[in-house]
């Protein structure tokens, strides 16, 4: 879905949960053994709950109270080096489609809300990326334990 209706210029990160949108680059090494801790226990539990409307884009709102313990206390940890953004509270979706007339984001909100219906969702594991100004590098990744 996400190659479909993401503007194909700006489909540069695979679909994703978006914990934080930056952190410093001097931490790099803090946040690798946070995440690394997080992820030595079973993935959490997530469901697809619903569509969420973005104005100018489509997301699936998702639902995890595990992946949202993690994702406080790595707030926590990381407290008075976050952006406001990172600050406000976290609303976990994946973005399908973005950065289009807010008719065209409707449009595709009613046809998959028509016949949506809840289901789980696998979250594999966490990943650390690196903005260089346009494109997108990734750092690393780490698994859940299964």
């Amino acid at each position: 879905m996400r190659r479909k209706h993401y503007p194909a210029e700006r489909n540069q990160v695979p679909a994703h949960l978006t914990l934080f949108r930056h952190l410093p680059p001097t931490m790099e090494d803090e946040l690798g053994r946070r995440l690394a801790i997080a992820t030595a226990s079973p993935r959490p539990a997530a469901i697809v709950a619903g569509i969420l409307d973005l104005g100018g884009g489509t997301a699936f709102r998702v639902e995890s109270e595990a992946l949202a313990a993690i994702r406080e206390a790595l707030a926590e940890a990381f407290h008075g080096l976050l952006i406001p953004q990172d600050q406000a509270p976290w609303r976990p979706h994946i973005t399908i489609q973005n950065k289009v007339e807010t008719k065209k984001a409707r449009a595709l909100q009613q046809r998959l809300a028509a016949g949506f219906i809840p289901r789980p969702l696998a979250i594999r594991g966490l990943a650390a990326w690196r903005y260089r100004g346009g494109p997108w590098e990734p750092i690393r990744e780490w698994p859940f334990r299964l």
